[in-house]
C-alpha cells in the first residue's frame, strides 16, 4: 500500500507544472508509466555556437548609443569595428555601396604608395613633380600618359559600376569581346568586390585550381579581406599625410630624412 501511494506521488510529481514545464515529453513518459508502456524518446544534442561579441573602436566605452555602437552595423563586414558617426550607412544600399568605394580607394590607395615610394628611389623625382618633368615620363608625353590613363580607367570603372548594380552581367561574352572566354572574369567567390578565379587571383592567394577551375578556400578568404581593409585604410590615411607633405614642399622620403 505504500509502495503504491509512493509511485503514485511520483508520477503525480512527473505531471506537475513546475517539473515538465509544459512540454508535451513529460506528459508521454506520465501516459507510458500510468499504463506500463515503455516510452523511449530519442535523445538530441544541440550545441549551439555562442555569438561573437562586437568589436568596438572605442572598446573601453559602454552606452554611447548609435555613435559608439550603431545598429545598423552587426559586425559582418571586414574590419567593421562599429564607427559610423555620421550614420552614413544606415540604409543597406548606401552601405554596400561606401563598402565598395572603401576598397576601390583602398587600393588605388596602396597601389599609390608603394609607386610614390619606388618611383622617387628610382628617379630621384617628387612624385608630385612627376607629371611636369619630362625625365619622369619618357619616352611619353603628360598628354599621352593622361590620355591612356583616362581611356583605360574610364573603361575598368564603368565595368566595375555595371557590375555593381547588375552582378555578373559583365561575364558575358559580348561584355568581354577581346578575352578568350567570359569565365576568367566571372566571379569566382560569389561575393561583390572579391572576384578571384583565374585572372583576379592567379596566384592563388585566396582558392586553388583543380582541374582548371577555380575553387575559392572560404577560410583564407575572409583573413585576407580583413588584411586588405587594414592596409587599405592605412594607405588612405597614409596619402593624406602624403597630400600635407607635398603642400609643405616635402617628400615622405625627404621628411623621413632619406
Amino acid at each position: 500500500m505504500a509502495a503504491t501511494a509512493t509511485s503514485a506521488a511520483l508520477l503525480n510529481g512527473f505531471g506537475s507544472p513546475f517539473l515538465r514545464g509544459g512540454s508535451s515529453r513529460s506528459h508521454a513518459l506520465l501516459a507510458g508509466a500510468r499504463g506500463g508502456v515503455n516510452v523511449v524518446g530519442s535523445r538530441k544534442l544541440v550545441i549551439v555556437a555562442a555569438a561573437q561579441p562586437k568589436k568596438s573602436w572605442l572598446p573601453g566605452v559602454r552606452g554611447g548609443g548609435n555613435l559608439v555602437d550603431p545598429e545598423w552595423l552587426d559586425g559582418s563586414l571586414p574590419g567593421d569595428y562599429g564607427f559610423d558617426p555620421l550614420g552614413l550607412g544606415k540604409d543597406p544600399a548606401f552601405l554596400k555601396w561606401y563598402r565598395e568605394a572603401e576598397l576601390i580607394h583602398g587600393r588605388w590607395a596602396m597601389a599609390a604608395v608603394v609607386g610614390i615610394f619606388v618611383g622617387q628611389a628610382w628617379s630621384g623625382i617628387p612624385w608630385f613633380e612627376a607629371g611636369a618633368d619630362p625625365r619622369a615620363i619618357a619616352p611619353f608625353s603628360f598628354g599621352s600618359l593622361l590620355g591612356t590613363q583616362l581611356l583605360l580607367m574610364g573603361w575598368v570603372e564603368s565595368k566595375r559600376w555595371v557590375d555593381f548594380f547588375n552582378p555578373e552581367s559583365q561575364s558575358v561574352e559580348w561584355a568581354t569581346p577581346w578575352s578568350r572566354t567570359a569565365e576568367n572574369f566571372a566571379n569566382a567567390t560569389g561575393e561583390q568586390g572579391y572576384p578571384g578565379g583565374k585572372f583576379f587571383d592567379p596566384l592563388g592567394f585566396a582558392g586553388s585550381l583543380k582541374d582548371g577551375v577555380y575553387i575559392p578556400d572560404t577560410e583564407k578568404l575572409e583573413r585576407l579581406k580583413l588584411a586588405e581593409i587594414k592596409h587599405a585604410r592605412i594607405a588612405m590615411l597614409a596619402m593624406l599625410i602624403f597630400y600635407f607633405e607635398a603642400g609643405q614642399g616635402k617628400t615622405p622620403l625627404g621628411a623621413l630624412g632619406l
